[in-house]
């Protein structure tokens, strides 16, 4: 299952990189939240598919 584990992490990379370009752009701070929330949801289900913590 790594294969969706990096597909996870990939998402939350690109909405990382989403985020920043809102900051810079000055979009609505609940714009925001809302990628940032994802992001992390993307990223921590990436990385616990991983199964490093084993």
């Amino acid at each position: 299952m790594t294969g969706l584990s990096t597909i996870l992490i990939v998402v939350g990379l690109f909405l990382l990189g989403g985020i920043y370009s809102f900051v810079k752009q000055q979009m609505p701070k609940g714009l925001i939240v809302l990628l940032s929330v994802g992001a992390v949801m993307c990223l921590a289900a990436g990385v616990m598919r991983l199964d490093v913590w084993a």
